[in-house]
């Protein structure tokens, strides 16, 4: 198998212009990328390790990238409710946190629609596995206007 780094970087690129603008920040890409990378490894903390794998395994190269930097698998964080969860992507955001997840109300949304982008790549069985592994206040996130 040969790898194709120009292919997965337009891959990346495409996807990332599209998110920008899903999520109404289209001039920019940058914080846009900050956010999606703060969401994934938020939900990497939550759900266990083997669901992570099965995650992995339907993502593009460029996403399981993105997913897995940084990644130490450790004891998983115990996130009650969206708040929490919200909490824990401005952890992962870091210095720019208050600048990327200005409020709770735009954070949501920006979750809400990375699991409607997320659905071209994840199957109906992976989602229904990621939900039976959140909390019950979190079950809602994954299918937040993705199956219909």
């Amino acid at each position: 198998m040969a790898l194709n780094f120009n292919q997965f970087a337009a891959e990346a690129n495409t996807f990332l212009k599209e998110y920008s603008k899903e999520i109404n920040l289209a001039t920019d890409k940058e914080k846009a990328g900050r956010i999606l990378s703060a969401i994934l490894h938020a939900l990497r903390e939550v759900i266990s390790v083997e669901e992570s794998i099965q995650l992995i395994a339907q993502f593009p190269m460029f996403l399981k990238a993105v997913y897995v930097n940084g990644w130490t698998t450790h004891k998983r964080e115990k996130v009650k409710n969206m708040t929490e969860f919200i909490d824990l992507c401005r952890k992962y955001s870091g210095l720019t946190s208050v600048h990327d997840f200005e409020s709770d109300e735009i954070a949501e949304n920006y979750i809400d629609t990375t699991f409607i982008l997320l659905r071209r790549y994840i199957s109906l069985g992976e989602l229904e596995d990621i939900r039976s592994e959140l909390p019950k206040d979190l079950k809602s996130m994954v299918y937040h206007n993705i199956m219909f």
